[in-house]
């Protein structure tokens, strides 16, 4: 029997092309639908949980991952909900790390319990984390999240960077509730090698209650501010924000602006949520799941079953014609 090195097997590997000739390299996978905080533009209060037994096992993620490793996905982000509440993770961070062909391994967290994870996390070999963090007020936290623990997510925040993990913060600003905070979120970037990235509101679940601050206007303010930004055309990371930099400042500002700069035609992602739905654009309400054709015929149809996902990838999402979006799903429940 012929053993492979990894690096053969890297230089084997299949670039999968969906139809239209997009490379799909990125992955997002969801652990858990679970999560510690109440954020009320993602999990409210009252949203169901799903029992243990419908999620993927940490080896039958590994065993989706490995196939998916074969069509040509080389860097895997792994979310939630709030991933580091499942057990497991660093130990499932390390399978994903050993699997040929898989470049990078990141996590987006909402820090509450990466002080203590940290440790493991950097061992097992995980590359990267995103923070989400939407203000930098206190009272204001608790009134997004609905827990007072803004001051843990700042430690771990120290921590990760003093460790040497890079960093990057999720920020979601929101009309009448914290869109004038920019400024204050953005000097993390000037006090920290970190970057500090504006995501705008996708109008899916509690987010389409939620009008979302345009990114478009939001440049605008920071070019007021600070006139010698200049666009940043260094390689940050695997989604679609545009980067720009600040003289003074350690580290960069993001824009990820899927409704007022449509990205579609650079989508390299697709998604995995901790049921085991597969999801190639999170518009649309099509899905097919991997765990019950996992379970029932083995890994390599399950192999079979994401390739037809990835060329079955629309051409583009419709956020901007809320009657066509057809999620239903609250994004708790599909993964950030």
């Amino acid at each position: 029997m012929c053993t492979w090195s990894a690096s053969q097997v890297e230089r084997a590997v299949i670039t999968m092309l969906d139809s239209y000739g997009r490379r799909i390299d990125y992955m997002r996978v969801s652990v858990t639908d679970k999560c510690n905080l109440r954020c009320r533009y993602c999990m409210p209060e009252g949203v169901e949980i799903l029992p243990m037994s419908d999620l993927l096992t940490m080896e039958e993620i590994t065993a989706v991952c490995r196939q998916a490793a074969g069509l040509g996905i080389e860097k895997i982000k792994i979310t939630g909900g709030e991933p580091l509440v499942r057990r497991g993770v660093p130990d499932l961070v390390g399978m994903l790390k050993a699997i040929p062909g898989i470049r990078q391994v990141t996590m987006t967290t909402n820090g509450l319990l990466l002080s203590k994870y940290l440790p493991s996390l950097k061992e097992a070999g995980l590359d990267a984390v995103n923070i989400s963090l939407d203000t930098l007020n206190r009272e204001n936290y608790q009134q997004i999240t609905g827990k007072d623990q803004l001051e843990t997510v700042l430690s771990s925040i120290h921590k990760a960077v003093d460790a040497g993990l890079p960093v990057k913060i999720n920020a979601v600003l929101l009309h009448g509730i914290n869109d004038s905070e920019w400024p204050r979120l953005l000097a993390l970037a000037r006090e920290y090698p970190l970057d500090v990235r504006f995501i705008e509101m996708m109008p899916i679940g509690a987010g389409a209650a939620f009008e979302s601050v345009s990114n478009v206007l939001l440049l605008t303010k920071i070019r007021e501010k600070y006139p010698a930004l200049v666009k940043d055309e260094r390689i940050h990371g695997n989604g679609p924000a545009v980067y720009y930099r600040i003289p003074g400042f350690m580290g960069s500002v993001g824009l990820i602006s899927a409704l007022h700069d449509k990205f579609c035609s650079r989508c390299n992602r697709i998604r995995m949520t901790a049921t085991g739905d597969l999801k190639a654009c999170l518009c649309y309400g099509t899905s097919v799941n991997i765990r019950e054709t996992l379970r029932s015929q083995g890994e390599t149809a399950a192999g079979h079953l994401l390739s037809q996902v990835i060329l079955s990838k629309p051409e583009a999402h419709c956020f901007e014609e809320k009657n066509r979006i057809s999620e239903t799903k609250k994004m708790i429940s599909i993964g950030g």
